[in-house]
């Protein structure tokens, strides 16, 4: 069941939002050659705390961290440890904060130095993809409005977006109804109401769609090795259209 939220819910999550946005700006700060992604890690959680939240990821259906850390071909929910960023690395940031019984969740793939055009290319298409996503989530549009137009940018970009992982409604609990697929045909999928929140999250690969899981049980990568990119943000449908809850 879409959980609609009220106004006084929605502010609720404002706050948890602008909690995620400000630690995604830190970690944005910290990400340079020599790092550590378990310092990352460190970073997020005392930035986290310091604020009153706790990191929402953090033992999370087992997770052993606070931040999920995913490295060039690594995807999604690569665990923080002794690897060490390098001067051409790209890194998938997602966060998540609860604060005062709401969740907040956003990802960001940012540059270690100078990167490759392929790399520059293929973040600036998986965060332009994410808002085109984002402008189709207003009252009287389809779910599917949103996962297509995700997939229409990618895909006339010459990437492809991730099947198996998907976003998701967001509120009292980290993943709630609906899952918000990044590709489908427009016009389908439930009616989109104000009140709904979703956290809309492309993970687009430069190679195939296809991924695989490490041994570690958590961390998914490209199956063909290529790179891959995640931006996330948590959005709020309003009656006059979406807002972003955590614009950094």
């Amino acid at each position: 069941m879409i959980t609609i939220k009220s106004l006084q819910e929605i502010e609720l999550m404002r706050q948890a939002g602008r909690i995620v946005a400000s630690t995604l700006r830190e970690l944005a700060k910290a990400v340079k050659p020599g790092v550590t992604t378990m310092q990352l890690d460190t970073l997020a959680r005392r930035h986290i705390e310091k604020l009153n939240a706790r990191p929402a990821f953090l033992g999370y259906q087992g997770f052993p961290a606070s931040i999920c850390a995913s490295v060039n071909e690594e995807v999604v929910h690569g665990i923080p440890g002794p690897r060490r960023l390098e001067a051409g690395d790209i890194i998938s940031i997602d966060v998540g904060a609860y604060f005062k019984g709401y969740y907040g969740d956003a990802a960001a793939t940012f540059p270690v130095e100078k990167v490759s055009p392929l790399a520059e290319r293929l973040m600036k298409v998986t965060k332009d993809s994410l808002f085109k996503g984002i402008e189709k989530a207003r009252p009287g549009n389809h779910l599917y409005d949103i996962s297509a137009a995700v997939q229409a940018h990618v895909e006339s970009n010459g990437f492809s977006v991730v099947r198996k992982y998907v976003g998701h409604g967001i509120g009292t609990e980290m993943h709630e109804e609906p899952q918000v697929p990044n590709f489908g045909p427009p016009g389908r999928g439930p009616l989109l109401e104000a009140g709904m929140v979703l956290a809309i999250e492309p993970m687009v690969n430069t190679g195939t769609w296809d991924v695989k899981t490490l041994d570690d049980g958590w961390t998914v990568i490209t199956k063909d090795g290529s790179l891959s990119a995640h931006f996330e943000h948590t959005v709020a449908i309003l009656q006059d259209g979406p807002e972003i809850l955590t614009s950094f």
